[in-house]
């Protein structure tokens, strides 16, 4: 950390650089075109330190966000995020047409997952708090510094050898994850209202003729809560997480309202009639936890919170790890409560739960569900707009997006900027897309980034702070996702049954042999870690790879439309961005201190 006499210079210096003029003409713009392939190597092979990270380019945003969560808030933030949107948006289609009634143990798979991905997203929090989540530890992580050893995982050296590309690629994805899912839920907030008042669905949304089916449908509503809540987060985010923490605790008693009514209304028959506990297979049940993991999104909100938590280091696990472990059981139990109160045929794709009370005759609890899921849903975008307007403030720090979305109102701590524009993005989204269209594409980018954070937890524990040569644990991970690869591809094109044991076996013998082979250095006690390493990770990097090769090919087709768009966007704009960013930096540093210049901004390049 910087000492109390050279930051005050260090502030000065960064002031400097806010001020400097960024616009460039066209002419500078085609200029500096020619010069991409240089630019897009030294960018893309940058990394910054944790030091680095937490100061200077936090700075950038001007003002400080303002600390004033405390762990209860995050728990409550993290339940808030994550209830409502899986079981209102996802359990009905998947119980109908993937897993039937075992969807609650689909709930129970992909929660084993996201609590793994959660243990690793708690420690690179705990070690590095800033509002960036997965953005900035992929950022911080990939720093190698080796010879190609191997030409069969060259190119997966390389991935790992690109620390802001990685970082870029997951923060976009995440992003697109964000913005897509909390139109999603909004559009399901104005179908669960209308259960609400006793009305049809689609009775508050205007058809247009002449748009294309699945677009033609506008949502007014859905764009009305999103825009209302956008000036919520814009005013405080400490008012903001008071009125989640109040929705939270009346949706936990309105969850336990639909366990304790289904169980006592329902038929354990209704479990195995038609069909049995899984008329799909196991096969349908795992292509229910993939899609089901959307569920999960907004625990990862928690932690873009880093910067505006009183005690991190303490706060984090608990918030984390605590609320995925609670809204893991609640989804079971409401699932479950789910089949039995009616037959899985029977269940409504759209509000499964209010319509599943009409069919037992009560009508009234119908209603209290309309409302109780439309309370939810409110709590669980007000959580994801808030994470989402955090990781595009970091990544505005980075300058990889325009630098304006990257500003901290000096009055309210907010980033005020990075909330009224994805605000924005999200209600023209809502307006017009169905639900159906986007919810698989949302999944594969979750799972991606959880696997690549997995990745990256093992990587920083092995080299970055064990001092291990990287070329170990690049083929480690190599082998391990190539392994996983395998097993699930056999799984979904049910090749021949030997197979699974022989790539599963080899995934334990690798981890196994790495463990004893690679020493690891403890954590010190004052710092959160995950247990029994690398096996939690190992565990999350095979789940994610499995539950994504689950997905159709409609989901990946959309993805590499998107991966396509965003990697253009990083050449053509983010590489020379940041490129000038570093000059003005190298140059206002060398002017006024270099010692400190070349203590802070040695940015490590291959």
């Amino acid at each position: 950390m910087e000492s109390q006499k050279t930051r005050p210079s260090f502030t000065s210096n960064m002031a400097t650089i806010q001020s400097t003029p960024t616009n460039v003409s066209f002419s500078n713009y085609l200029q500096s075109l020619s010069q991409t392939p240089h630019r897009l190597r030294k960018r893309m092979l940058a990394t910054w330190t944790p030091d680095q990270e937490l100061n200077q380019v936090r700075l950038r945003s001007g003002a400080d966000m303002m600390r004033k969560l405390k762990w209860y808030d995050l728990i409550a933030l993290g339940i808030g995020g994550m209830l409502g949107v899986g079981v209102f948006v996802t359990t009905g289609p998947v119980a109908l047409k993937l897993s039937g009634p075992s969807v609650f143990i689909s709930y129970i798979i992909a929660g084993v997952s996201a609590f793994l991905s959660s243990l690793c997203y708690t420690e690179f929090s705990v070690q590095i708090p800033v509002a960036g989540g997965a953005f900035s530890y992929l950022r911080v992580t990939f720093d190698t510094r080796i010879d190609i050893i191997d030409f069969l995982f060259v190119l997966y050296i390389f991935w790992y050898d690109t620390g802001e590309f990685v970082g870029y690629f997951a923060g976009a994805n995440i992003l697109m994850e964000y913005v897509l899912s909390n139109a999603a839920v909004a559009r399901s907030f104005t179908e669960y209202l209308c259960q609400a008042v006793g009305e049809n669905s689609n009775s508050w949304r205007v058809e247009v003729n002449g748009l294309v089916e699945g677009y033609n449908k506008l949502d007014f509503p859905a764009v009305a809560l999103i825009l209302l809540l956008t000036l919520c987060l814009c005013h405080s985010t400490k008012e903001s997480s008071v009125l989640n923490l109040v929705m939270t605790v009346f949706h936990v008693i309105f969850f336990g309202f639909i366990i304790i009514a289904g169980f006592y209304k329902g038929s354990v028959k209704n479990l195995v009639e038609p069909g049995g506990l899984a008329p799909f297979g196991v096969k349908g049940i795992f292509d229910g936890a993939a899609m089901v993991y959307f569920s999960y999104i907004g625990y990862d909100s928690v932690s873009t919170m880093a910067e505006e938590i009183q005690n991190p280091a303490k706060s984090l696990p608990v918030g984390i790890v605590g609320s995925v472990l609670v809204v893991t059981a609640l989804y079971c139990l409401v699932a479950l409560s789910l089949c039995v109160l009616v037959p899985y045929n029977m269940i409504d794709k759209e509000a499964s739960f209010s319509v599943a009370f009409q069919k037992i005759g009560w009508k009234w609890a119908s209603n209290v569900v309309g409302a109780g899921a439309s309370l939810g849903i409110v709590a669980s975008l007000l959580v994801a707009m808030l994470g989402q307007s955090r990781y595009l403030c970091v990544i505005g720090r980075a300058r990889l997006v325009p630098f304006w979305l990257a500003k901290v109102n000096p009055s309210t701590g907010t980033p005020l900027n990075a909330t009224l524009f994805l605000g924005l993005c999200t209600a023209s989204i809502a307006l017009f897309t169905e639900l159906s269209i986007i919810l698989e594409i949302i999944s594969i980018s979750t799972l991606l980034v959880f696997y690549l954070v997995a990745n990256a937890l093992i990587y920083r524990r092995y080299v970055v702070v064990s001092h291990n040569p990287p070329s170990q644990t690049l083929l480690f991970l190599f082998l391990l996702s190539s392994s996983s690869i395998g097993f699930s591809l056999s799984w979904k094109l049910e090749e021949q049954w030997w197979v699974l044991p022989v790539f599963g076996g080899f995934m334990i013998a690798i981890t196994a042999f790495f463990q004893y082979m690679v020493p690891s250095i403890c954590q010190t006690n004052e710092e959160w870690s995950v247990p029994f390493m690398p096996w939690p990770a190992v565990t999350s990097i095979f789940l994610n790879v499995f539950l994504v090769t689950t997905l159709k090919i409609p989901s990946f087709q959309r993805f590499g439309i998107w991966a396509c768009l965003i990697t253009l966007f990083y050449v053509l704009y983010g590489v020379h961005s940041t490129y000038r960013a570093e000059e003005m930096e190298v140059g206002v540093g060398e002017i006024s201190h270099p010692s400190i210049q070349q203590s802070k901004l040695d940015i490590q390049v291959l």
